[in-house]
């Protein structure tokens, strides 16, 4: 059995930035996002730390809004609209969930599509759903991708089974695997003879955000497993939707959770935020 481990995927996508972020140093361009935070949350703010850290290191930019928990509705909107309109703004990533008294709905269509460097909005969607090269996804439906194409696993005319129907991975990641000319067949926890859909694959997205549902019963010897779950199990420890234990022992490759497609997702991130610095 392979772990496919995320570290080496998000360094080379580093490493392959480099010259692009020296291209825009040379014009006075410094790759720039902006994030949009209303209150303090604890997992919140370690994200933002983990960012910081990240776009530093890479000589890139990321700039804080935080929005006071009392914000509202307008304050937000204004917030976006400035963000938008600032030149040196190249990517806008808004911190979710919201405060309940503010419309998530309302603001994810403010984002212009050409910073939607998360793909919140419809706009941002319609383009991954229609292959427009020029949308970003969602970071993590492609750092599922960029897994893949790392470690070689080769997807063109392959069955991939993706257990999970979310606009954030489920759907999007669907539609980037066939646009590499895999046949996908979407699942979810109410599909029936889910084990058989599961062990008919030669890839399975497990995306469902249900703790270790997929066990030994729903995997083969030769396939590969990409586990985007990230949930806490019965003794308070992160564990993805995969019974990592059961089903390693069987399977050809598999990514941890921890240590997997979470570790990708910023390089995605920076990749995007730079790829409209470039853009712009």
């Amino acid at each position: 059995m392979k772990e496919l481990l995320g570290k080496p995927v998000a360094d080379n996508i580093n490493e392959e930035l480099i010259p692009q972020i020296e291209s825009l140093k040379i014009k006075g361009v410094v790759p720039t996002l902006e994030v949009i935070r209303v209150g303090a949350r604890e997992d919140d703010l370690a994200y933002e730390r983990g960012l910081l850290k990240k776009f530093e290191s890479m000589n890139c930019k990321v700039v804080v809004k935080e929005l006071d928990l009392e914000c509202t509705q307008d304050d937000l909107e204004e917030a976006v609209k400035e963000a938008n309109e600032d030149k040196d703004i190249h990517g806008i990533l808004m911190f979710r969930p919201l405060p309940k008294h503010l419309s998530e709905a309302g603001i994810k269509e403010l984002i212009a599509p050409s910073k939607d460097v998360d793909s919140m909005g419809t706009a941002s969607l319609a383009g991954v759903f229609a292959g427009d090269k020029d949308t970003f996804p969602p970071c993590t439906a492609q750092a599922v991708i960029e897994i893949l194409k790392f470690y070689g696993i080769e997807l063109k005319g392959k069955k991939v089974t993706v257990v999970g129907r979310s606009l954030v991975i489920g759907k999007p990641v669907a539609m980037l695997l066939m646009g590499e000319n895999a046949t996908v067949t979407i699942c979810h926890t109410k599909t029936a003879d889910l084990k058989a859909e599961c062990k008919a694959a030669d890839i399975i997205v497990a995306c469902a955000g249900s703790a270790k549902m997929i066990d030994s019963g729903y995997v083969r010897e030769g396939q590969y497993v990409i586990d985007v779950g990230m949930n806490v199990d019965s003794e308070g420890k992160l564990c993805g939707d995969v019974d990592f234990s059961s089903v390693s022992g069987i399977v050809e490759g598999i990514t941890p959770v921890p240590r997997g497609v979470g570790s990708v997702t910023t390089s995605v991130l920076l990749k995007h935020t730079v790829s409209g610095a470039l853009k712009a």
